[in-house]
């Protein structure tokens, strides 16, 4: 027996160098296949651009075939005998082999090398810049082929395992198909009621009918998000020693999920993810794609905390615009740019300048909270709003005829009646309590004003709560007061006086304490003066970036008066509680203030001290002595107060972590008033800064330009936009040829290049570059349509293939490069734990929204919180949304998806890690998740089925689609009698079966 295997073991061998050799000899060397991954594998380490040994320089064929300073040519075109390279490979190490460490050439490899210097050593440009070459797909007939296939893939798949002796494997029965394909589309497992619908389904399109299913399902865009969120470096927290949450990280998975599941245009993806904001302003989700910039990791300690003008801080900005250019590169364009920080890349064609000019793109953009509007509808009303009240507020009104209409001014004089009948007062509230967050020393002066003093913290949130003086109120009145230890007098403990004041939130309570029972609405606002951008308005618009400052009009008295949206009375509460957020930073905090309340029904035309001086002055005049000027002053200030209560009225405004330059300042974290100053940098020394970086993007690639069409330097939005049109361009084929091999790799478990990362020389070489730039073409042919793309892959033939193994085939391909048969892959973590929630009928369907939190979450000794996955609840609601809506945590991950090579977010991951351990079967067996899911799913199949043998059928119907052997029956019956059915579940949960595609 041992004996007959040896023997048939030697044949199989024999046969496969014979065939290979003949292959060998009858082909012709091809360059990037043959050529390339021998000098990057062996040679470029050694022999790259940064200083090369021997000054021989293999990147590049014009120094590569140039004569040496020892007077011989490594590699001399049409002559073997005279390439120094030959001789030194076939030495032995006394002689100066090459290379000097490691094993020597194999000869396969050195037949190769001479047989390409034997032609003439034609050497093109490194394939991933050349321009696409869309070639018709091989017409190939092959005997081992049961039926010819239409879609073109297989043509360029089956021609190459032709050339090597191979040919496809079998189609898979329909059971392993389904499940391979509702898995990669979807991220979740065929129902039994699904598979049996598809075989009973005998039409010649049941294959495409099953596709076009589930790539309008809107789970495809929950399942492809996630594989963009590995690419684009996407957590919930900033990473580093002060690993601070980001709760509004998540509108940016939202728009991914989105975006897939629209099949949004390519192109348009690319720009909105780099330039959104710029370039498509009034799309509210196009600010927010821009979360791709901010989505990796964020150095608060040494961004925030420490000075500006620090050689820290502009260390610490180099690494987090180095981080950004990384991101975008790599994901995009699969280029490793970050190599040239310090120098010249080493083995591709991207210099140090190039690097920089990256750098410069992004020199205005910082990683911050920016507020929006998610509905465009409101986004719009918002715009056109703010606009109209900055034309009121113009000095320049006479070109308005809209301000003279005589309606205008009848509504306006029964409005000048209004405030004239309402006789009404304003009444002092006296505090009880009072409460400054931040520190500060809160004084109680005669006239029941507050004064702040002591420390003067950063930030504060200041609470005051009184009795009610009256039985109904209809507004507050906040006043701003002077006092003599404030600096230049107040009314802000700023140095210049200044304050600002973020939100103005006020509530009742029951008793003379600030603990709030019911918030009380505004509805509008009106004050003495605004300072120019920080209007009372922003006081009460929910944002916490705006607010209301007085600035220049400091040293003297100002006041606000906040109309609620319904009166409140004595009855509702007995105490009225204001808090005043003063969140701007840099101590801009109320130094002296008081809280009046009035009944009045008409609180905003109380007195002429609730209208600025020049309307004061406006309204002393009898209306029929005003001329026209006055009388557009008048017009104008009357629609501006109407349109900022309208504006008032809007929605709040949301939040979104991005990348941008319009966010509140938070300590000496500020916005960059325009591009800061980019140098290139020696070795990448912050000490030795060179010369100054232009924006600009990569050299290498044919007919695309490097310099990008900036008309305004100092306009941050448009280096970005620039950047974003030429990443998009179609002659942009590292970006182009990148999506689809991501797409590949994502269907196969391997891409076309295996290094979907780096396209560089560095890299790998496509397996099938034909088929790579025929599917790229096609994709752009499309508009750049991912579905359209998904679909060709999923419904070829070579898709379709049996994963069955061949003795033969893998002595020749041993890796499966060529494709003979479909690759085994490894569920990643998202689907086995969405898998396990769907088969015990708990997977929560609901789709977007903020991030749940599987842990419990208490305060940590800094900023960082404690994080508790152990103890968390596995019954709770959000352990039964999907995988894709948990919150992701870079330096405390979820050690159950962690040891299921779910990545933390610290970097681009282009490909998990598909391992296997026993720590996997061991956190399937006893993570508290698993063990309750398979709680309830057995509860579901003794619920469904009376007996142990239906129980069990049921469990390998659901789990596997297929009913279990005798042998696995009879095994499964006895184990679930003795140990229960939930160890049973847990024991199939933890098969190769389930957790591997075939």
């Amino acid at each position: 027996m041992r004996h007959g295997l040896w023997n048939r073991l030697a044949l199989i061998l024999a046969l496969t160098a014979t065939t290979m050799s003949a292959v060998a000899e009858e082909r012709p060397v091809d360059f990037d296949r043959d050529i390339a991954p021998i000098l990057s594998t062996h040679c470029l380490r050694c022999h790259g651009t940064l200083a090369p040994e021997a000054g021989l320089d293999l990147t590049d064929p014009a120094k590569a075939t140039s004569m040496l300073e020892s007077g011989v040519r490594a590699i001399a075109p049409g002559d073997p005998g005279g390439s120094e390279m030959l001789r030194r490979l076939a030495a032995s190490l006394d002689e100066g082999r090459m290379p000097p460490v490691g094993e020597p050439l194999d000869e396969a490899a050195i037949a190769s090398l001479r047989r390409w210097i034997a032609g003439g050593a034609p050497w093109p440009s490194h394939w991933a810049y050349r321009p696409i070459e869309s070639s018709p797909p091989p017409d190939v007939a092959d005997a081992n082929v049961a039926s010819s296939s239409a879609n073109p893939i297989d043509g360029f798949i089956q021609k190459r395992l032709l050339d090597n002796g191979l040919h496809p494997s079998p189609p898979a029965d329909r059971r392993t198909w389904l499940r391979r394909v509702t898995f990669d589309l979807t991220g979740l497992p065929p129902t039994p009621d699904e598979l049996a619908t598809f075989k009973a389904d005998t039409s010649p399109d049941a294959f495409e009918r099953v596709v076009d299913r589930l790539l309008t399902s809107p789970h495809h865009g929950e399942r492809w998000a996630r594989h963009w969120m590995d690419v684009a470096r996407f957590a919930e927290t900033h990473g580093h020693d002060q690993d601070r949450p980001r709760p509004n990280a998540w509108p940016y998975r939202d728009y991914l999920i989105r975006a897939f599941n629209e099949d949004k245009p390519f192109t348009r993806f690319v720009e909105e993810q780099i330039a959104g904001d710029v370039l498509f302003p009034d799309d509210p989700r196009a600010l927010v794609a821009t979360g791709f910039l901010a989505a990796g990791p964020w150095d608060e300690s040494s961004l925030r905390d420490i000075r500006e003008d620090s050689i820290d801080r502009q260390i610490a900005r180099v690494i987090d615009r180095d981080e950004i250019v990384t991101a975008v590169m790599t994901a995009f364009a699969s280029a490793t740019v970050h190599c040239a920080r310090c120098h010249d890349h080493k083995f591709d064609p991207i210099t140090q300048s190039q690097y920089y000019g990256l750098q410069a793109v992004f020199a205005g953009v910082d990683k911050a909270e920016r507020a929006y509007d998610p509905d465009p509808a409101v986004a719009q009303q918002r715009r056109e709003l703010t606009q109209r009240i900055a034309e009121l507020a113009s000095p320049d009104r006479s070109t308005d005829p809209s301000l003279l209409e005589p309606a205008l001014h009848a509504e306006i004089a029964s409005w000048e009646r209004e405030i004239a009948g309402a006789a009404a007062s304003w009444i002092v509230i006296d505090p009880v309590t009072f409460d400054s967050k931040g520190g500060a020393t809160l004084t109680e002066l005669p006239d029941h004003s507050l004064l702040s003093g002591g420390t003067r913290p950063e930030t504060d949130v200041v609470t005051v709560a009184a009795p009610l003086p009256l039985a109904t109120v209809t507004a507050v009145r906040i006043e701003l007061l002077t006092d003599e230890s404030l600096p230049l007098t107040g009314p802000g403990r700023q140095d210049n006086g200044n304050l600002h004041l973020n939100e103005l939130k006020l509530s009742l309570a029951d008793g003379n304490d600030s603990s709030a029972s019911g918030e009380v609405a505004i509805t509008s606002v009106r004050a003495d003066f605004d300072q120019a951008g920080w209007t009372a308005a922003m006081a009460i618009d929910g944002n916490p970036a705006t607010a209301w400052g007085i600035y220049p009009e400091v040293g003297k008295p100002h006041h606000a008066v906040f109309e609620l949206r319904e009166p409140i009375t004595a009855g509702d509460a007995s105490s009225l509680v204001v808090r005043l957020e003063q969140t701007h930073g840099g101590g801009h905090l109320i130094g002296r203030f008081r809280v009046s309340v009035t009944s009045s029904p008409a609180p905003l035309s109380l007195d002429d001290r609730s209208f600025p001086p020049e309307i004061a002055s406006v309204l002393a005049i009898p209306s029929e002595r005003r001329d026209e000027t006055q009388r557009m002053t008048l017009a104008a200030f009357y629609v501006r107060q109407k349109l900022e209560v309208e504006l008032a009225s809007l929605p709040p405004r949301q939040k979104v972590y991005v990348g941008t330059n319009q966010f509140a300042p938070d300590g000496s974290f500020k916005p960059a008033e325009q591009p800061r100053v980019v140098h290139t940098l020696h070795r990448g020394d912050i000490h030795e800064p060179r010369e100054e970086a232009t924006p600009a993007a990569l050299a290498c690639l044919e007919g695309l330009d490097p310099r990008l069409p900036i008309t305004d330097p100092q306009d941050e939005g448009q280096r970005r936009a620039a950047f974003a049109h030429w990443l998009s361009d179609h002659k942009n084929v590292l970006v182009w040829r990148s999506i689809v091999n991501r797409t590949w790799q994502r269907h196969f478990g391997e891409g076309l290049v295996a290094s979907p990362n780096d396209f560089g020389r560095m890299g790998s070489t496509p397996s099938h570059r034909e088929l790579l730039d025929w599917l790229t073409f096609e994709l752009i042919r499309s508009g750049g349509s991912l579905k359209h793309l998904h679909r060709l892959i999923v419904t070829s033939a070579t898709y379709r293939q049996a994963s069955t193994h061949n003795e033969q085939h893998a002595a020749i391909d041993a890796s499966n490069r060529l494709l003979w048969r479909m690759n085994r892959t490894r569920l990643d973590a998202e689907s086995v734990r969405d898998a396990a929630l769907v088969f015990s009928g708990e997977l929560d369907q609901k789709m977007g929204g903020p991030s749940v939190k599987n842990f419990i979450e208490t305060p940590g000794i800094h900023v960082t919180p404690n994080v508790d996955y152990r103890t968390f609840d596995p019954d709770d609601a959000a352990n039964r949304r999907r995988g894709v809506y948990r919150f992701l945590f870079r330096t405390l991950p979820d050690p159950f998806m962690e040891t299921l090579d779910c990545p933390d977010g610290s970097r681009p991951t282009g490909a998990r890690t598909e391992s296997v351990t026993a720590l996997q079967a061991f956190a399937m067996l006893n993570d508290p998740f698993i063990v309750r899911r398979s709680e309830h799913l057995a509860a579901r199949l003794e619920g469904e089925r009376p007996d142990r043998r239906g129980q069990i059928d049921r469990l390998y119907e659901l789990m596997l689609l297929r009913d279990p052997s005798e042998e696995e029956r009879s095994a499964f019956v006895e184990f679930a009698s003795r140990h229960g059915v939930a160890n049973a579940c847990r024991m199939l949960l933890n098969s190769n079966e389930f957790l591997f595609a075939d």
